[in-house]
């Protein structure tokens, strides 16, 4: 039996349907880079455009214009689609250059770069002028990058400068003036609160420098905590306390240590509790040794939340250093202060957790209770008195 005239032109029908339909595109609302553009997506940036026919701009999806009706907004797949609309760029965001973030941290690597090579500490408004920017405006930008005002980063600078100099072997006097004081009075009027003690006791190396320590016990194994008297110098994570013990000794090897008493028990004790649960905070006087740029990169760590992670890249960009990956990774190796400076919280770009001076699993442990804020076992508590 022959087939009927209309089955065959009915066929074609629903094909031209169906590839029509394939073709036509999502309304922007139901397109899932809507979502990236009313979340202000960083990440998005450079992967999409959209215009709005309202304004007659063009912006990139991190843009912190007010929200543009979906109906009104045209989304773009290249820079070259967004320009073919005719309209202009958008000034907020620049979609044509650098974002205004990107273009924040480089002017704040430029001007850490003129403190470190400047002989005496340039003043704000030397900088401000070098960056264009209005003295208030600059110093807002450059404390929301490097999480330090001008004064402080400059401060840190010279004084990891003074402990190079000391601990290459020159004179007090030598190393106060290299590193750009141009009086003896100015620097030690804050010699104390640089190096931790004097620049004669730093020079030989911490000798009679006094740390108090105790060693607690949680779920994640050994917690020693040791302070100077300005604050804490050493969170150390492990399994062996006499191990972390011999560790605390190889990081002081002039100091004389000091077993903690009962009220040096009680900050020991809110360290385990803050590793059980994270949910409780630790807030810690805290004395931070090192360099100008390790100290961006662990106060940048600082400004973590907890139950998030960023990538070593990202920790990079925000300090102004785009290029600095590896250098951030060793920054990170260096941090003597477990959780306080939560170092466990960088992870590598594909998400893999890379390394970790105490150990992956212990990693991976405080990521977790960070992420579901859970509490882990109770804890045993013991101190350590030598």
């Amino acid at each position: 039996m022959a087939k009927p005239a209309s089955s065959g032109f009915n066929a074609v029908m629903f094909i031209t349907l169906a590839k029509n339909l394939k073709s036509t595109p999502l309304p922007v609302a139901d397109d899932p880079r809507w979502a990236r553009i009313v979340a202000r997506d960083k990440s998005a940036d450079g992967e999409f455009w959209y215009s709005v026919a309202t304004t007659g701009v063009y912006c990139r999806p991190s843009c912190p214009s007010r929200r543009a009706n979906p109906r009104n907004v045209q989304l773009h797949g290249t820079l070259d689609q967004a320009r073919a609309t005719g309209f202009r760029p958008c000034r907020r965001c620049n979609p044509n250059g650098p974002s205004l973030e990107a273009g924040n941290a480089a002017m704040v690597a430029d001007a850490c770069r003129r403190i470190e090579q400047s002989e005496e500490e340039p003043s704000l408004a030397e900088l401000a002028d070098a960056a264009g920017r209005s003295a208030g405006h600059f110093h807002r930008i450059f404390k929301a990058v490097t999480g330090l005002t001008p004064k402080d980063y400059a401060a840190a600078h010279r004084a990891a400068r003074v402990r190079q100099g000391l601990e290459d072997g020159a004179s007090v006097t030598t190393a106060i003036y290299d590193a750009g004081f141009n009086s003896s009075g100015r620097f030690y009027e804050k010699s104390t609160g640089m190096l931790g003690m004097t620049p004669t006791r730093y020079r030989a190396g911490g000798a009679h420098e006094e740390i108090r320590f105790a060693v607690g016990e949680s779920s994640l194994g050994t917690i020693l905590v040791a302070s100077s008297q300005k604050g804490v110098v050493s969170i150390l994570l492990g399994d062996d306390p006499d191990a972390l013990v011999r560790d605390l000794q190889d990081r002081f090897p002039q100091a004389r240590l000091i077993g903690g008493d009962r009220d040096y028990e009680a900050l020991v004790a809110r360290v385990v509790g803050f590793v059980e649960a994270p949910a409780l905070g630790l807030d810690l006087p805290l004395d931070v040794r090192g360099t100008a740029f390790q100290q961006r990169v662990w106060q940048a760590l600082r400004d973590i939340p907890a139950g998030r992670t960023v990538s070593y890249a990202e920790i990079a960009q925000r300090i102004g250093a785009p290029k600095a990956t590896r250098a951030i990774a060793a920054a990170c190796a260096a941090n003597n202060l477990a959780v306080a400076i939560p170092c466990h919280r960088v992870i590598r770009r594909d998400g893999a957790l890379s390394g970790y001076a105490w150990g992956a699993e212990r990693k991976r442990a405080l990521l977790d209770r960070e992420a579901d804020g859970s509490n882990a076992p109770g804890s045993a508590y013991r101190s350590a008195r030598r």
